[in-house]
């Protein structure tokens, strides 16, 4: 049985979705798959580069876990697994520690979310309705693009001219374009965006002179060390917050009810997050920009995401396409991101509405509130040695305390009755 079957004779019709298990022409599969590879290669890039890990070692990991992740997931949740963000601050902390020291928290990270995911799958979508109900789920989704969006408006600042002119060339093509020129938006506008950045001088070629075409990745054995593990732990919120809020964003925009993908999701990103722990990349996680170039493309077709993997795995042994990506310019970066990041937030509103979330609820109202301005704002906090950015403050507020204060308030009415009827 074939793994894709081809959508009509392998050309996109206009407004037309291809679903998960479909594909297009092995060409326009191949051009989705490069568009999908740009979206994700600046974060890939940046946050080994930060954190101080081995950057063609996040990338062959990061390639290796999505193609484990569509495997796991049987082909149905669309998803590129890129080097989380989540992981900077408890890394960057630990950097002191060694490379060894940092590699044991990932790899502890990721083992946990495998044993959240295995339970998730067993005791089924009840329990996730119980722990991540819709008001939950869409709060994460859209504090997952808000969240981010600083990202966007820095690197827009930085750079106006081929930011205006990325965005511009993604609205124009994703709003009236048709065919080819909707589809491939976000690549044309990086790629117009790219040569612009070249032709005012704006793309450093150092590094891409000085590196070489071959070369192996650089590999390290983890060690486990309880201080930094515990840095890392809380990253495990986020991880699992941000695959229930993949999976509901992908059943959003596809019409597709995927509760009982998100156990296999979960596992997927922690054996892919563990598996980069184990030999040398940074933590995992499922990438916000891939949502919005299916937002966007309305291509949820698996096999892309299989071309991307791959691509990434080969361009791990090749150190000059590695330092190629890396030149593209903060600008055009911030002006794709721009939409990309705002769309995600729009997807996770969408969830609200689709699930008639009622916003007038004091719980819902409150906690979701309190929880979006600590994600956009960013709001860190230090807890001994550990720094905690606005992620993980707003989904350890959504995640947790809704459904605590929604107990509260259900045995607060049962109270009520038992003392109007004077029974239990």
């Amino acid at each position: 049985m074939a793994l894709w079957t081809v959508r009509g004779d392998g050309r996109p019709i206009d407004g037309d979705a291809i679903a998960p298990q479909e594909r297009l022409s092995w060409p326009r599969t191949i051009g989705f798959g490069a568009q999908h590879l740009v979206a994700m290669a600046g974060a890939t890039i940046l946050v080994p580069a930060t954190t101080g890990l081995p950057v063609s070692t996040t990338l062959l990991f990061s390639g290796v876990g999505t193609l484990l992740f569509l495997v796991i997931t049987r082909n149905m949740v669309p998803s590129y697994l890129g080097a989380s963000f989540a992981f900077i601050a408890p890394l960057s902390a630990a950097r002191d520690e060694g490379i060894a020291a940092q590699l044991g928290g990932v790899l502890a990270a990721g083992l946990l979310v495998i044993i959240i995911g295995v339970a998730v799958k067993a005791l089924g979508v009840r329990l996730l309705e119980a722990v991540m109900p819709p008001v939950v789920t869409g709060a994460v989704v859209v504090l997952i693009g808000l969240n981010l969006s600083h990202r966007a408006t820095d690197s827009f600042a930085q750079q106006p001219l081929p930011a205006v002119v990325t965005m511009g060339i993604i609205l124009l093509c994703g709003v009236l374009g048709r065919g080819t020129f909707f589809r491939f938006s976000v690549l044309i506008g990086v790629v117009a965006g790219w040569v612009l950045g070249f032709s005012l001088g704006l793309v450093d070629t150092g590094a891409l002179g000085r590196a070489a075409w071959f070369g192996l990745p650089e590999f390290h054995a983890p060690e486990l060390r309880p201080s930094v593990t515990l840095l890392v732990l809380p990253v495990v919120i986020v991880l699992v917050a941000e695959n229930v809020g993949h999976v509901k964003a992908i059943a959003a925009l596809t019409g597709r009810n995927l509760d009982g993908n998100v156990g296999d999701s979960i596992i997927a990103n922690g054996v892919s997050t563990a598996l980069a722990g184990f030999g040398g990349g940074s933590g995992t996680a499922t990438y916000s920009e891939n949502i919005g170039v299916m937002g966007v493309t309305k291509v949820f077709s698996t096999a892309a995401y299989a071309v991307t993997g791959v691509a990434a795995v080969l361009m791990s042994f090749s150190p000059k396409v590695t330092a190629a990506l890396a030149t593209i310019p903060a600008g055009v970066v911030g002006g794709a991101t721009l939409v990309l990041f705002g769309l995600i937030s729009l997807v996770g509103v969408r969830v609200w509405m689709e699930n008639g979330v009622d916003l007038t609820n004091p719980g819902n109202a409150l906690v979701g509130g309190a929880a979006l301005v600590a994600g956009v704002g960013d709001l860190t906090l230090e807890l001994g040695d550990m720094e905690l950015g606005g992620l993980v403050w707003g989904s350890l507020l959504v995640v947790i305390l809704h459904p605590v204060l929604r107990w509260l308030r259900a045995a607060r009415k049962v109270d009520r009755r038992e003392d109007l009827t004077g029974k239990p």
